[in-house]
């Protein structure tokens, strides 16, 4: 009762006030309309400036100063066209890297002529290239022991078995039992000391044929295996033939920069090895069949030790375990390799950075009667590098003069990369099957 009298009361008021009703009842009803329309109106006018039609040939403006050419289609095209290009040479490369002059165009992929004659033919052009090899950067290797006989001989008036230097037998004894090979006379010794030095002057390096993989047995080769096997032979010791010859390449590449004609002056001062068996040894396989009396052995008289080329397929097949992480597959062919040089101590990492850059070759065609093109390999990669000192007095040295400067013993395991594409069709099919059939057989395990 009490609500309804105060409420009375209030009604009251306003009639006693009738005057103030009418603009309190307007000014209520502007308030209700004028909030409404000033959000309205400030929406609106943010709307307008959005799309007012300076705004938006503002952002026309903007956009054609940025928009693509209309021929921007053709340029993309042509740089696309670029990167294929850029693709295509580039396989191009990889494959002529791998065509290379063959030692024999008789043979590959099948020989006609399956005669023994082909691969006794064969042998002896591989001893002659390697022969030519060494000639043709004026590499000698030091006196041997009959040649410091003879012109012991011929300064004494002496002959006879007691006149000389020694023989190698007497001279080996002598170094087992830990006596100085210097143990002749004075005058014997200067006049020994003399035609070896005379030897280091004549010669740009120090370098024997015997000690490059392959020339011992081919020298002393006899067809009695399978004709297969007879090409398999000489399908991997042509791949040795390729690295071998960028290995003296590098030697007489090196020693050219330098000026030298002298093994006394020349950054590289002795080739001792190549070989591809990393277990046969350091000085190369030709000591290592020599101390096993199998120098000259047919291949299975050999027994294993073989030093030609395998095909790395896996870790099982490889000298260490390559940080390139490569192995054989259907684009490369994978072969690891060792060579052991006699250099300046300055010249370690030049040979090495040598050793691994871009060599030229002649390519005329696997059937050698195409036109001859010039193309450029760099096939070689160094897995492993180990240098030595030299002790100039002991066996594998006594006889070489290096001249006056620091030299070390290099030792560089690498390996040396085929493109598949390159030799495909001249590659042997018992070769392609044996390499095939390795691998199904490393994968199944």
């Amino acid at each position: 009762m009490d609500f309804f009298r105060v409420l009375i009361q209030k009604l009251i008021i306003f009639k006693n006030n009738s005057a103030l009703l009418l603009p309190i009842v307007i000014a209520l009803v502007g308030i209700l309309v004028f909030i409404p329309t000033q959000l309205m109106s400030s929406k609106l006018k943010k709307r307008i400036e959005s799309e007012s039609v300076s705004k938006i040939g503002n952002s026309i403006q903007s956009l054609s100063e940025t928009a693509v050419s209309r021929e921007q289609w053709e340029m993309e095209r042509e740089r696309q066209g670029d990167y294929a290009r850029d693709a295509e040479r580039i396989a191009l490369l990889s494959k002529q890297s791998t065509q290379r002059e063959l030692l024999s165009y008789k043979i590959f992929p099948e020989p006609k002529d399956k005669s023994q004659f082909t691969f006794v033919e064969f042998g002896r052009r591989y001893c002659a290239a390697l022969e030519a090899l060494v000639t043709g950067i004026n590499a000698r290797d030091c006196p041997t022991d009959a040649e410091l006989n003879r012109a012991l001989d011929k300064s004494s008036g002496i002959s006879g078995p007691e006149s000389g230097y020694r023989s190698m037998g007497s001279y080996m004894r002598t170094m087992t039992s830990g006596t100085s090979y210097r143990k002749g006379s004075d005058v014997k010794n200067t006049i020994a000391d003399e035609i070896c030095r005379e030897r280091a002057e004549s010669a740009s390096v120090y370098m024997n044929p015997v000690n490059l993989s392959g020339y011992g047995y081919w020298k002393e080769y006899k067809y009695e295996s399978q004709v297969g096997e007879a090409v398999e032979d000489c399908w991997y010791y042509q791949l040795a033939y390729w690295v071998i010859e960028d290995v003296i390449d590098t030697i007489g590449t090196m020693n050219a920069i330098a000026g030298s004609n002298s093994v006394l002056t020349s950054p590289v001062k002795r080739l001792i090895s190549v070989n591809f068996n990393l277990g046969g040894g350091r000085y190369g396989m030709a000591g290592s069949y020599a101390a096993r009396g199998l120098l000259g052995k047919s291949r299975g008289e050999r027994a294993g030790v073989d030093d030609r080329p395998v095909y790395v397929l896996s870790l099982q097949d490889a000298s260490m375990e390559p940080y390139t992480g490569r192995y054989c597959n259907k684009d490369i062919d994978v072969v690891h390799f060792s060579v052991a040089v006699v250099v300046s101590a300055k010249a370690v990492l030049p040979f090495m950075q040598q050793l691994c850059s871009a060599k030229e070759h002649k390519f005329s065609g696997f059937s050698g009667n195409e036109q001859e093109q010039i193309s450029k390999h760099n096939q070689i990669t160094i897995l492993e590098s180990k240098i030595s000192s030299i002790n100039r007095e002991e066996l594998a040295h006594s006889l070489y003069r290096y001249g006056d400067e620091a030299v070390v013993e290099l030792d560089l395991t690498c390996e040396y990369i085929f493109n598949e594409a390159g030799y495909e069709e001249i590659k042997p099919a018992s070769v392609k099957e044996a390499k095939e059939s390795e691998e199904k057989t490393r994968k199944g395990r």
